[in-house]
This record gives C-alpha cells, structure tokens and sequence, in this order.
C-alpha cells in the first residue's frame, strides 16, 4: 500500500500506446481519473482508490453491500466503455486491485501471453447482449374459470387438460428461444449462455427464458442487429432485448491480481 494509503484498481488491459491517451474527463471507480501503466507492449488502465474500501478484509465486507457494490460495478464499466474507441479492450474482474505500480507490472508480466493471445482474439469484435422474455398476462386476459367440475373424477380430467395446455405453451415458447439463439449463433464468432435472470433483479416484467451474450465483428453490428430485430418479429407472447455493443465482457476469463 502507498503511503498516502490508497491502492491501485486496475480495470482492463489494453495494447501499450492504445491506453496511453484515455478519453478526456473519464472517471471511474471512486471517482477517480484513470491512467495508463505501460509494459512491454501492454498497457493496465488505473485510479487510485483507498485502501479502506478495497483492501482484502473491508472489501470481503463491502462485496456484501448491494449499493457499494453497484456504484462500483458502474465506475468499473464507465471506464471500460470509455476505452472502447481505442482499440481491444481486456476487461478485467471487478475489483482487481494491486498494492503499488510495482504489483501493476508483475501483473502485466505474469499474464502477458494470455493478455496478449485475448487482445489478438477480440480485436475488433463487440459483445451484443440478447435476453428473451415470456411476457406476463395481459390484464383481463386470462380465460374464463372452467366449470365446477361435478365429481372428483371430472376434476382430475380437468386438471390434466390444464396441465397439457400448458406443457404445449411451453415447449412453443422453448422451441422459439431455440430458434433465436441458434440464428444468432450463427451470425456471431462467440457465444456464451448465461443462467436466466431474476425479474426481482433485473426489473423486467415476465421470465426471462434467454440470457445470451455474442461475440461479432465491428462491421458485422449492423447486420446483426437487423437479425435480431427480424427474429423479435416473429416472436408471438415473448420479446426481445438486444442491449450493446460492449467490451467482451463474456469472452474474457477474469484473471487474479498478484500480490495486493
């Protein structure tokens, strides 16, 4: 830790030169400017952050806070994005922090072939977020009730047809999610499947049945979105989210930060 008791937040890694002028009034993490650690060809963009915050024991404590947690992952992905316009982008793992610039370099140094072969891979490319939701019944929509069934018998015959319907409605609606993402599987270089949402989480009406990120060339982001927009138009009682472009978040393994 420096003496001023602030450590060193490392939010990607960029080629050396790429980083080395950073959009003018980006802020990030804490507020912080970031700057740009050359070495060897690669560059670590950074700020400044105290070490109250995100040292190993008070961050183990601050990971459990939602609202610091989310000011942070806002600050984290501000920069990011802001690093876009340069060139390939490396994403590193929220909170990857490191004691001194010294502990910066080791980091550049121990990774610099894995860093190197991921810049190689998503230069050029975007990551496109397509989510896919059974929307809720529309109010006044729901059939009439069936009639008092007469007998116990009837009831379970009554029940069973129910439990039919249903079944159909939902392998619709998973053979049209299937269809989605094999279209745009096809149309990407990657692909990552990510568990469903929760809709208390992501403030989404209906259940979220697709939770996909793909991988695309820059100059393919058009003909992609046109894609998505097509296959959202033959959706019938789901709808489409396509969110993007952004840094590779989902191609990107997160990688540690050595000593602290």
């Amino acid at each position: 830790m420096s003496e001023d008791g602030c450590l060193w937040y490392v939010y990607a890694v960029t080629r050396g030169g790429a980083g080395d002028e950073l959009p003018a009034g980006l802020r990030g993490v804490d507020d912080g400017p970031p700057a740009a650690v050359p070495d060897d060809g690669l560059a670590a963009v950074v700020s400044r952050v105290p070490a109250r915050d995100f040292a190993e024991e008070p961050l183990r404590a601050r990971l459990t806070d939602l609202a610091w947690l989310e000011r942070t992952a806002r600050g984290h992905q501000r920069v990011v994005d802001g690093l876009l316009a340069g060139g390939g982008v490396l994403p590193l793992r929220l909170a990857t922090v490191c004691r001194d610039e010294a502990g910066i370099r080791r980091l550049l140094t121990v990774n610099h072939a894995r860093f190197t072969a991921a810049l190689d891979r998503l230069d050029g490319r975007a990551e496109w977020g397509v989510k896919v939701y059974a929307d809720p019944p529309a109010p006044g929509s729901a059939r009439a009730p069936a009639a008092k069934p007469a007998s116990g018998r009837d009831y379970l015959r009554q029940r069973g047809r129910q439990r039919q319907a249903e079944g159909g409605t939902r392998r619709e609606a998973e053979d049209a999610v299937r269809s989605v993402h094999d279209a745009l599987v096809r149309a990407a270089e990657g692909a990552r499947l990510h568990p469903p949402q929760d809709a208390r989480l992501s403030g989404e009406p209906g259940q979220n049945l697709l939770n996909g990120a793909y991988l695309v060339r820059r100059e393919d982001g058009q003909a992609f979105c046109a894609l998505a927009g097509e296959l959202a138009g033959r959706l019938t009682g789901l709808r489409l989210s396509l969110t993007g472009p952004w840094a590779p978040y989902s191609f990107t393994a997160d990688e540690e930060a050595v000593s602290r």
